[in-house]
């Protein structure tokens, strides 16, 4: 589920200290481009698709990634947050 509720437990499980979004009617997803067509078992569906965004000091979309793969991830973005 994407409700608040299980954002809120997921955050408590692994102390965020920032907020989540829950967006179960897709809005910013929509918004964003990461409400996607997907497949999975040749089974095709609508859901978020993994990405990142970066923004800047000034409220602007940086730099966009698409398909993010776990490792090296966390390093390319903070290579691009020490570039800003």
């Amino acid at each position: 589920m994407l409700d608040s509720a299980s954002k809120a437990k997921f955050a408590r499980k692994h102390k965020l200290n920032f907020p989540l979004l829950a967006d179960p009617e897709h809005e910013v997803a929509d918004r964003f481009g990461a409400w996607q067509k997907k497949s999975l078992y040749g089974r095709t569906y609508m859901g978020v698709a993994r990405m990142t965004y970066l923004i800047g000091p000034d409220g602007k979309v940086v730099r966009r990634w698409d398909n993010v793969k776990v490792d090296g991830h966390v390093a390319d973005v903070l290579r691009a947050v020490d570039e800003l």
